[in-house]
């Protein structure tokens, strides 16, 4: 982990989630996000000791394990308080949401792990608690209710909004709840006037726009891919099983829950588009182009 400094008040730790610093005074921070478990909350802690700070709240942009699993560390030392907006808020107070809601059911074992199931802590809404000299942006679409941070030093934290090039062409599928909404965020990005961006899985950096189309002409590859598959009628195992065969993807148990997931919110959206429709068979549910 490495401490970045990127505004006079604004600091950015690098790590497979970038940890935001914004500090409220000489003493106290709030941390936008706490990493991706109890071990990464501890490298933290160490960070802001050695600089002699306090850690006073934790913002949390959205419930995904790999963005709360320090969450409960970090406030059991420090009695700090846990921010989160609407549906993000009963997600991180409750994490067994999470892997029950990706799987659809009670998640058996193997799904209940530290990747997609964090520990529980003390959750506050984030409407109207916002320190001075920070302000919360809406970016729905990758998960619920996902929102970003903008700092005082026009620094912005911008969650799971944007995935970097590389992990596109190794994952292809990145998850997605909800298509349209995603969609939508990307087109609000292109207005934000920032001097930095820093999404959580994505190198800092000064422009967007590239990232923005790669991530927008990924989508549509994925969906006009569904498509195609759906050119013959397909359960939802089948069109999965193709993908994962297509793009030389291993499946296993989270795999199988977060891509899935993923495919089913394409699934819903080219339905809601009346580009495919769904029929029961021999009670099976197929889908296919209209």
């Amino acid at each position: 982990m490495e401490l970045v400094k990127v505004g006079k008040k604004t600091y950015y730790i690098k790590n497979p989630t970038n940890i935001g610093i914004y500090k409220i005074d000489e003493k106290n921070v709030y941390l936008i996000d706490s990493g991706n478990d109890k071990d990464a909350g501890k490298k933290i802690l160490k960070i802001i000791n050695e600089k002699g700070w306090t850690v006073k709240g934790i913002i949390s942009t959205h419930s995904n394990a790999d963005h709360i699993g320090g969450n409960k560390v970090i406030q059991d030392r420090t009695n700090c308080e846990i921010l989160a907006y609407k549906i993000e808020k009963s997600f991180t107070k409750n994490p067994i949401l999470e892997p029950s809601f990706l799987y659809g059911g009670y998640p058996f074992k193997d799904i209940r792990n530290k990747f997609l199931l964090a520990k529980e802590s003390k959750v506050t809404s984030i409407e109207n608690n916002l320190p001075e000299g920070l302000e919360y942006i809406k970016l729905k679409g990758h998960f619920f209710d996902m929102i970003g941070i903008k700092t005082s030093d026009n620094v912005y934290f911008l969650a799971d909004s944007l995935f970097s090039k590389e992990t596109i062409r190794k994952y292809h599928f990145f998850f997605i709840y909800d298509v349209k909404e995603y969609f939508n965020t990307l087109e609000y990005l292109k207005t934000l006037k920032g001097d930095l961006y820093i999404p959580s899985h994505v190198e800092a950096t000064e422009n967007i726009d590239e990232l923005i189309q790669i991530n927008k002409e990924k989508i549509n590859e994925n969906l006009d891919k569904i498509y195609s598959i759906c050119k013959e009628e397909k359960t939802f195992e089948e069109i999965l099983k193709t993908i994962f065969d297509e793009y030389n993807l291993l499946m296993n148990a989270n795999q199988y829950v977060l891509v899935g997931s993923t495919i089913k919110s394409y699934l819903s959206y080219l339905c809601d588009e009346k580009r495919i429709s769904y029929e029961f068979k021999n009670n099976k549910m197929f889908w296919k182009q209209v």
